[in-house]
């Protein structure tokens, strides 16, 4: 038999609270980062509770950043998810007309530049390809297409009657 003392059930008391201690900041900085990823995702035009869905975020992230969905595979692959992964944080800094030190932010500090880029005046450009206007502001002017409103063709013109 052992015989156990009470510093014994200290030490466990003591250990409990330090991981209870630790946990309620860690609850507090993954309750940040789903209301920033659920407020960006409302900005791009998507709903936002699609953020916490599994595998259909990433579905819809893709679609923000104008992949396409069989991307996700690649997310997959051992040693190649990473680099997709930032990649595809790349791109969405961009859609948001933000440049690679931002995209740096969101990487190595993504619990001060996610809430920055979903409460910040940051607009979406749309998908990061040429026509979201690079690191420019959104200019209607500049003919910039919003690819998940575009207007329909106009009609073509009637035939002209022939004048003799």
């Amino acid at each position: 038999m052992q015989d156990y003392s009470s510093t014994d059930a200290g030490t466990i008391a003591g250990v409990i609270a330090i991981i209870s201690a630790m946990m309620i900041p860690i609850l507090i900085l993954i309750a940040i980062m789903i209301v920033s990823r659920w407020k960006i995702y409302e900005k791009a035009g998507k709903p936002g509770w699609a953020a916490i869905i599994p595998i259909y975020n990433i579905i819809v992230l893709l679609e923000i950043v104008g992949k396409p969905t069989w991307w996700i595979l690649l997310l997959l692959v051992p040693c190649v998810n990473i680099v997709f992964a930032v990649w595809i944080t790349n791109l969405l800094s961009k859609s948001f007309g933000q440049s690679e030190g931002f995209t740096v932010g969101l990487l190595l500090l993504s619990f001060v530049f996610y809430p920055i880029l979903a409460f910040g005046n940051y607009k979406y450009l749309g998908p990061s390809a040429k026509e979201a206007g690079g690191l420019r502001p959104m200019d209607p002017s500049m003919g910039y297409q919003d690819p998940f409103n575009t207007p329909p063709p106009p009609p073509p013109a009637p035939p002209s009657e022939p004048t003799a």
